[in-house]
């Protein structure tokens, strides 16, 4: 199994422990990389990740929102709830010392409503990254959108296997779509 690391900024180089079983797949360096470019230079991005929040479900072992606080970003929201890599997700979150700038909350990201967050919360980034198998993704982008936890000119980035024919809804508007080896990413905003 290849090491994964934080790629750039203040814990450039950090290990990420990853999970023994087979049925979590972290996002490989090189796709995220690509995402985090995207993120830094592409025009249709108009916020600085340095200063955004981020809502990361279905995190794993927290590689995307970990990247994302070491390049700067304030605070960062971690849903997951299958038990053996939320371990390691805490593990990697202390690990790299993390604590103040993120929190693990244990509920099944489909069950996310308008009590989830605190009123006035808003998200720049919101990372989508489900199993492969799951079904309901036009019914949980459509609740992302219904709460209204995405910042105005925020965005909302779906990993999906290529190939992979999801719906979206009408209020999701597709900016870009990248594919990366096996990998497919979504990157759409509010459409209203």
């Amino acid at each position: 199994n290849q090491d994964m690391r934080i790629i750039s900024g203040f814990n450039k180089g950090k290990k990420l422990i990853l999970p023994n079983d087979k049925t979590t797949r972290p996002l490989k360096d090189m796709a995220k990389e690509s995402i985090f470019n995207i993120l830094s230079h592409a025009k249709y991005i108009n916020f600085h990740l340095k200063d955004s929040k981020v809502l990361d479900l279905f995190s794993g072992i927290g590689s995307f929102g970990l990247e994302c606080i070491s390049r700067g970003s304030k605070f960062v929201f971690f849903f997951e709830n299958y038990p053996p890599v939320l371990d390691i997700l805490k593990k990697n979150i202390s690990n790299l010392k993390y604590e103040n700038k993120s929190k693990v909350i244990n509920i099944d990201a489909f069950k996310i409503n308008n009590n989830t967050f605190k009123e006035d919360q808003k998200f720049q980034i919101i990372f989508c990254d489900p199993p492969y198998k799951e079904k309901k993704i036009e019914l949980l982008i459509k609740k992302i959108i219904e709460i209204g936890i995405l910042e105005k000119n925020g965005i909302i980035i779906i990993h999906r296997k290529k190939g992979n024919l999801d719906k979206f809804p009408k209020e999701f508007k597709i900016i870009d779509i990248k594919n990366y080896g096996l990998s497919t990413f979504v990157f759409g905003r509010n459409s209203n």
